[in-house]
């Protein structure tokens, strides 16, 4: 895995060096990926976590930089464990063996070739699952194609004023859409198996900000008239005012009652097929635990801690 002079795989084309630990990109990642936390995860949709959990991989760092990120110990403030393509693979097959539905990468965009060499290494058995903001370009996800089963991505903002407020993102709305597009060019139609956990196919989630219904409400209708039924619409009541959230007082709470069953309600109108959330998972006791892992479950050697 060598270091890139001139990184151009996510949509801010930085074309920044990235040496194998740090870089000068926007995402300040080098090019060996960088994990969090590896192991079955219970909290994603019914038809992905199942009964035995989903196999998240969570990976640091991240293309954007979300004020409300929850997850934000490790999209930006980067906590973790360096590990090598092998050790990834090894990942995978751990997971496979503890029995778990799928492979999950969360927030894998910026690891790309480290993601793409991991596969010739060892491809799962079980379905991947691209766990993503939304925030791809459209040339990496073609890289990726065949490799990849379900798209998880979100679509965080019709507003492009808000990607850029919220999340430093420039053009999130067409940069969105457009890799949508391609993941659902990609997968098809949603397809189960005879338990009801998707095999293949992409599922779309619209997390509702405080303040902010008609916007998540201009999401649902973009992905009405551009997707139809042929996606899964996953509306997400469980924000929680983490990272810098407390500087951005409209979004500095909870979601209401109203404001949700507001989203929900044009979501049924618009005849959408897909999930929806009690709002008490709007609480950080849902939020993973990202403790570093040890260089015991990667096998293949030590890893480097930061």
């Amino acid at each position: 895995m060598e270091c890139v002079e001139h990184c151009n795989i996510c949509p801010h084309r930085c074309g920044a060096k990235r040496g194998v630990y740090e870089g000068e990109g926007f995402c300040k990642m080098g090019v060996r990926p960088k994990v969090a936390r590896v192991g079955p995860h219970y909290w994603e949709e019914p038809c992905i976590s199942g009964s035995r959990g989903s196999g998240a991989v969570f990976f640091s760092g991240c293309t954007l930089k979300c004020v409300f990120c929850q997850n934000y110990e490790i999209s930006a403030d980067h906590v973790g464990v360096f590990i090598t393509p092998h050790q990834l693979a090894n990942c995978y097959r751990n997971l496979e063996d503890q029995g778990v539905h799928n492979i999950n990468l969360v927030s894998a965009a910026h690891y790309l070739e480290a993601v793409l060499e991991s596969f010739e290494i060892y491809k799962p058995k079980i379905p991947v699952l691209y766990n993503s903001s939304g925030y791809e370009s459209v040339d990496s996800l073609r890289r990726l194609e065949g490799n990849i089963d379900i798209y998880l991505p979100d679509f965080k903002y019709s507003d492009n004023r808000m990607a850029e407020r919220y999340s430093k993102a420039f053009n999130y709305s067409q940069v969105a859409l457009a890799a949508i597009e391609e993941m659902v060019l990609q997968t098809g139609d949603i397809k189960y198996d005879k338990d009801g956990i998707v095999q293949r196919g992409t599922i779309v989630r619209v997390l509702v900000l405080p303040n902010h219904t008609k916007d998540a409400m201009a999401i649902l209708d973009c992905l009405r008239a551009n997707f139809g039924k042929s996606i899964l619409v996953s509306i997400l009541g469980q924000y929680v005012p983490t990272g810098e959230a407390y500087k951005y007082p409209e979004i500095n709470r909870t979601l209401t009652e109203k404001e949700y069953d507001k989203v929900v309600n044009h979501a049924v109108k618009l005849d959408l097929e897909g999930f929806t959330q009690d709002l008490a998972a709007a609480d950080e006791k849902y939020i993973p635990d990202f403790t570093p892992a040890t260089s015991d479950y990667f096998g293949y050697g030590s890893t480097h801690k930061t």
